[in-house]
């Protein structure tokens, strides 16, 4: 009689591991970060994400375009300046290449999709951390939160549906909430970045928006032994207002997204990030991977562990073969 019970009559054919497939994979659950370079006059390929450029604006409004019609639920922006200085000027400037690309992607796509907004004064300041610094050269968390306030209205102003603060400042939830209501913005949403790690993963990402940086963030990003901490920083931001919560990295802490999903009150992102996408191209281009089942496989699983949306450079391919 032995075995009584047969799991495989599940797997059988297509159509059946389709009905009784757990974990849904959709266009509209993915949202796909682009980079926007002020002056650049074409595309400029990153080294070390194949596939991924700066953009100029106009090749930033069609591959936004493209990005929408394939079925995507959002765009996350992030602008690279041609100039910085010491407080990241140019993320409040309405004429900052990061507000100006906004206003032509709102003025392209409108209401058709979601328009996200990097929150964060890194691609900006000409030491590459995320905050302004005080005497002694470290972050100072409040100067900082002043000048959040201020990119937060610009970016809402700019046509920013969303705006991501992401330089993990204690009270920056609060701080562009409050500012955003000030100036009645108050339909604008705020999706926190509430779990970001210090991880070395983000390696390419600097390449991607010239980062100035020396040295590590470690001061305001998490260590990644630390898992209670991610829950803490997760209630502190939804008692601040977050209208939405992120996990980033993805692939390295998916055990931190499961558990922000089990006790978020609010959706829970997660930033399949740079140095994730690099490692599979690589190996892709190298024959070792299948590189379409091992993205789809990379997706889902972080569906799995409880992503409601996840932010991956694989967007608006990924689009295409999901439908």
């Amino acid at each position: 009689m032995f075995p009584e019970h047969r799991p495989r009559r599940l797997r059988g054919t297509p159509a059946m591991r389709r009905l009784v497939s757990e974990t849904t994979l959709r266009p509209r659950q993915l949202i796909l970060p682009m980079f926007v370079a002020e002056g650049a006059d074409q595309p400029r390929p990153i080294a070390s994400m194949p596939g991924v450029v700066q953009h100029t604006r106009d090749t930033l409004r069609k591959a936004a375009v493209d990005a929408v019609r394939a079925g995507i639920g959002g765009l996350m922006l992030f602008g690279i300046p041609e100039t910085r200085d010491a407080v990241g000027s140019g993320a409040t400037d309405e004429n900052g290449i990061l507000n100006v690309a906004l206003r032509d992607l709102r003025a392209e796509l409108g209401d058709e999709t979601v328009l996200m907004a990097d929150t964060c004064l890194d691609e900006f300041t000409d030491h590459g951390h995320c905050g302004v610094l005080d005497e002694h050269g470290g972050v100072d968390n409040d100067a900082t939160l002043r000048v959040y306030a201020d990119m937060a209205v610009a970016q809402a102003e700019a046509g920013a549906h969303v705006l991501g603060p992401s330089g993990m400042m204690d009270g920056q939830v609060g701080a562009i909430r409050s500012a955003l209501d000030e100036h009645g913005h108050t339909d604008a949403v705020i999706l926190a970045y509430s779990a970001k790690y210090a991880s070395a993963f983000y390696g390419p990402f600097r390449e991607a928006v010239d980062s100035q940086l020396k040295g590590d963030r470690k001061t305001y990003q998490q260590d990644p032994g630390n898992a209670r901490e991610a829950l803490r920083e997760i209630e502190l931001d939804v008692a601040e207002g977050a209208d939405a919560i992120m996990i980033k990295p993805a692939l390295s802490y998916l055990d931190i997204l499961r558990a922000a999903a089990e006790v978020s009150p609010v959706p829970v992102a997660a930033y399949n990030i740079s140095g994730e996408y690099a490692m599979v191209e690589a190996a892709a281009a190298n024959g070792w991977l299948d590189r379409e089942r091992t993205i789809l496989e990379v997706l889902t699983s972080i569906r799995r562990a409880g992503a409601d949306l996840i932010l991956t450079y694989w967007a608006t391919e990924a689009a295409a073969w999901l439908d």
